[in-house]
């Protein structure tokens, strides 16, 4: 058992490390294709972020353990609401203005996207067929933010990069080749950790593996508030939010069906819907306070502590 947590650590240590190289080098061929930084930062920061835990879904699913994917998409989405979104504002070190009109978007989608999740988790499998309406809602949601109007100081602003980047094209490949590679080491050593503690694969991938999948997360996000871009800092936890909730099941049930164990569906489902609407009243007055942030990091505790029998 010990051999398989050491796996288990050095797998998620090179998945967050690829997920960063790849967001990063994504990043820089964006700049180069002149879109704009708010496009850059929705699309590809957030699902460069989200890929860890994409990828982990998929290869659960064809490994014949797809209890792990549930689990791990409601424990990455409590995670990124309560302990990443707290720890952000916790390390701004003061208030954190929203002052973004996006912040509507993002937020309307992230309950619909909850919504949407619930409904196909309800009777303990999730198919293709009825996953798939995930996809059109997040074409919705992404035809939204680029048709919506962008401040010109958002639209115009962009780096000047006149090369093409063949070494971030050359890292963009290698972190990919590492995701996946950490990905496949992170759920067979799930797996077996899981036999050993006696535990379901679910509960597993509730928490160690959630925990993991989110630090890059919390990684973009520290570095833009010492950048001096909190308010981005949210953005991103929303946006990784939407994407986990309406895209990572329909890829990853077009692989095979998709089983969500009863005691996912009696806590933690419940959890994760009133975390998000918890989060919307929250931000109503467009900012979140450092005691405010503390308050989410002690929900976060609590639900570990929950999940872990204490």
């Amino acid at each position: 058992m010990v051999v398989h947590l050491i796996i288990f650590i050095v797998a998620i240590a090179c998945l967050i490390f690829a997920a960063t190289i790849f967001t990063q080098s994504a990043e820089k061929i964006g700049l180069y294709m002149k879109l704009p930084s708010f496009v850059v930062g929705i699309f590809i920061v957030g699902v460069g972020t989200s890929l860890p835990e994409l990828i982990s879904g998929i290869l659960s699913v064809q490994k014949g353990v797809s209890e792990i994917l549930p689990g791990n998409i409601m424990g990455a989405n409590i995670s990124n609401i309560l302990l990443i979104t707290g720890v952000a504002v916790v390390a701004n070190r003061k208030t954190i203005q929203l002052k973004s009109d996006y912040l509507y978007i993002d937020l309307h989608f992230l309950i619909g996207s909850f919504i949407y999740f619930f409904i196909i988790t309800h009777d303990g499998i999730i198919q293709f067929w009825e996953s798939a309406v995930g996809i059109a809602v997040y074409l919705i949601y992404s035809t939204y933010l680029i048709k919506s109007e962008i401040p010109d100081k958002e639209k115009n602003h962009v780096e000047n990069i006149r090369a093409f980047p063949w070494k971030n094209l050359a890292l963009l490949l290698a972190g990919a080749t590492g995701i996946f590679f950490g990905a496949d080491y992170t759920v067979s050593s799930l797996e077996q950790i899981a036999l050993a503690f006696h535990v379901p694969n679910s509960i597993i991938a509730l928490t160690l593996l959630s925990l993991g999948t989110t630090l890059p997360e919390l990684t973009v996000n520290i570095s833009a508030i010492r950048q001096g871009k909190a308010e981005m800092a949210i953005g991103n936890i929303l946006g990784s939010c939407v994407f986990n909730t309406l895209m990572i099941a329909p890829i990853s049930s077009a692989f095979g069906t998709i089983n969500v164990p009863q005691d996912l569906l009696s806590f933690s489902l419940p959890v994760m819907g009133a975390c998000g609407l918890f989060f919307y009243l929250l931000t109503q007055d467009k900012k979140v306070s450092v005691w405010e942030g503390l308050l989410l990091i002690c929900l976060y505790l609590l639900f570990m502590m929950k999940i872990a029998g204490i």
